[in-house]
């Protein structure tokens, strides 16, 4: 964490060999919104233990903070109290700061050298905003800014009533680090890490966030230069060092930004190939056409599985030809995705129903609050594509 973002001459690769088909994934959301305890998504995640290897783990939890649901909630690390007075003084330059603290953690046999952890929650003060002015766009520049410009700070989540906890370590050992068996959460997501193209740091440590979007991933995003430079036209600066960063910017281009509908930017990450386009209907055709070349330069190419977490839910999502696994079930109010059905099964252990995801169909779960009480939205059994009469407003993928 550095003026310059990310350099890897200050981390240590520690693995003596590389498996490129690792990390763990897995969420969980009650779409009625009951709120779990952090302890079962702890015990989900240690089944995947053999998936990562020590070099990073870590969680966003989405409703935990419930006595501040309108506050931006900062999670920060820091190198030293130096960072820390410089980074407070901006942030109180910018927000009232309404309360901060330390986080919580437990000293824990497998989390070394830990930095600095606190937490802010800030509200934009009436001055603050000028007319016109988005405070969304105004968090996104802070962040930028902080990531970037203040040596030794760095900010890890920035959201509504949500948070990251992440660190280096395995997801079971941050989840008893940072306490998570002390909180509940309508929706959990975790991940372990096997760094392959990167150095293990608790930076690098997925989830990935930016306000209320929050990205986990299996794989490589082999496009990474590519989408970099292209966020940089938008205004985004990657620091971190990792592909993985580049996706939650990019959610955050497409659906806040450009308006764009959750079902129609997993086709612009995961894009149908043009071969396939051409069997589609001309609508649909023409649609698909109009995406690929609008947003080309925001193609994640490479194996991938990812989760992307949001203030309404979560979307799980493969590559187009589906290179990393990745496993769907449903048991009453409760939709869980994850790397390996153990996983699953290990907190539930008879799900109503389970399933493997197409390739580039997306699995989107929402609280029923949010979508008016429809059904899991899921690409099961479904070509990509197949859809009728798809327009920009319409769901690309059925209920299965």
């Amino acid at each position: 964490m550095t003026r310059a973002g990310f350099d890897a001459r200050n981390f240590r690769e520690e693995s003596p060999f590389k498996i490129h088909g690792g990390c763990g994934l897995f969420g969980v959301i009650d779409r009625a919104g009951k709120r779990w305890p952090g302890q079962d998504i702890i015990d989900a995640m240690a089944c995947m233990d053999e998936r990562s290897n020590g070099l990073g783990g870590g969680y966003a939890v989405y409703g935990l903070y419930p006595e501040h649901p309108n506050h931006y909630a900062f999670h920060l690390m820091y190198n030293d109290e130096g960072a820390r007075a410089i980074c407070e003084e901006f942030l109180r330059a910018r927000f009232e700061v309404d309360h901060a603290e330390a986080i919580p953690t437990r000293t824990v046999a497998g989390i070394t050298d830990a930095p600095l952890l606190h937490r802010y929650f800030c509200e934009f003060r009436e001055d603050d905003l000028a007319d016109g002015q988005n405070p969304d766009d105004l968090v996104v520049g802070i962040v930028m800014e902080i990531n970037s410009e203040i040596d030794g700070a760095y900010v890890f989540s920035s959201g509504r009533n949500m948070a990251a906890f992440k660190a280096k370590g395995f997801p079971r050992d941050v989840g008893d680090f940072y306490r998570l068996d002390e909180y509940e959460a309508s929706c959990w997501i975790g991940h372990g890490r096997f760094p392959t193209n990167t150095p293990g740091w608790w930076g690098g440590a997925h989830p990935f966030c930016i306000l209320e979007y929050s990205i986990v991933h299996n794989g490589e995003i082999t496009s990474y230069g590519i989408n970099k430079r292209y966020l940089e036209m938008h205004g985004y600066l990657c620091t971190l060092g990792t592909d993985t960063e580049v996706v939650a910017y990019i959610y955050d281009l497409l659906l806040r930004r450009h308006g764009l509908p959750l079902e129609l930017a997993c086709k612009v990450v995961a894009p149908p190939f043009w071969s396939d386009i051409a069997r589609m209907s001309s609508e649909d055709g023409a649609l698909m056409t109009a995406l690929r070349r609008t947003y080309g330069p925001a193609a994640a190419n490479g194996p991938f599985a990812i989760i992307l977490g949001f203030a309404d839910g979560f979307c799980a999502l493969n590559d187009r030809i589906k290179l990393r696994p990745l496993t769907a079930a449903e048991h009453g109010d409760k939709v869980f995705v994850s790397s390996e059905e153990s996983a699953i099964r290990a907190i539930c252990p008879e799900p109503d129903r389970s399933w493997h995801p197409e390739a580039g169909e997306p699995v989107i779960a929402r609280y029923y609050a949010a979508d008016g009480g429809s059904e899991l939205s899921s690409g099961e059994g479904q070509a990509a594509g197949a859809s009728e009469g798809l327009s920009v407003t319409e769901e690309v993928s059925a209920s299965p």
